[in-house]
């Protein structure tokens, strides 16, 4: 299996032309950039989000353009810190021109097959998949890339019923 860096991955925005997807099914990222924020936030202090500006550049660019860009967290409740944070830092996401809805794990159906091993992924007009890979410390190591048409198709399925499921993170309280 061939993995690109987040970094090319991060270039196939530059590609799409239509509508970009993110599952995320994880608790906790251990992202390198998020690790002193994070630390911030969890100490109660100030937290400078100047981190996140070359992601949010990055989709007000591509939804300025009129492609959207939608992510759906599938989580537990109650919530881990780091997902704790996360939804406390979302309005900066949004604020770009994401559109992200969360989704207890609860309320996912018990018979719905995760595709793509359970990982997280991104879905670019409903045509090509970048799925995350981790190590065994949390961090990513890279995303593999697939076009299979059958497994495409079911992550298309998967996307679109927990859309629908999926509670806005304006409406979603903790």
């Amino acid at each position: 299996m061939e993995l690109i860096s987040s970094a090319k991955r991060n270039r196939l925005f530059e590609t799409f032309t239509e509508d970009a997807f993110h599952l995320e099914m994880r608790d906790d990222y251990s992202v390198p950039d998020e690790d002193g924020p994070f630390e911030s936030w969890l100490r109660g202090e100030a937290v400078d989000y100047s981190y996140m500006e070359p992601w949010t550049q990055l989709i007000q660019h591509v939804t300025g353009e009129g492609k959207t860009v939608r992510r759906v967290r599938v989580i537990a409740e109650p919530h881990t810190p780091y997902i704790q944070w996360e939804y406390a830092a979302t309005s900066y996401n949004e604020a770009a021109g994401e559109e992200i809805r969360w989704i207890p794990r609860q309320l996912v159906p018990p018979e719905l097959v995760f595709p793509a091993g359970g990982n997280d992924w991104w879905l670019f007009d409903s045509r090509l998949l970048a799925v995350g890979h981790f190590g065994d410390d949390g961090r990513v190591v890279g995303s593999e890339l697939i076009e299979t048409p059958e497994v495409v198709a079911k992550c298309v399925r998967v996307r679109d019923l927990l859309w629908d499921l999926a509670t806005p993170h304006r409406e979603y309280k903790p």
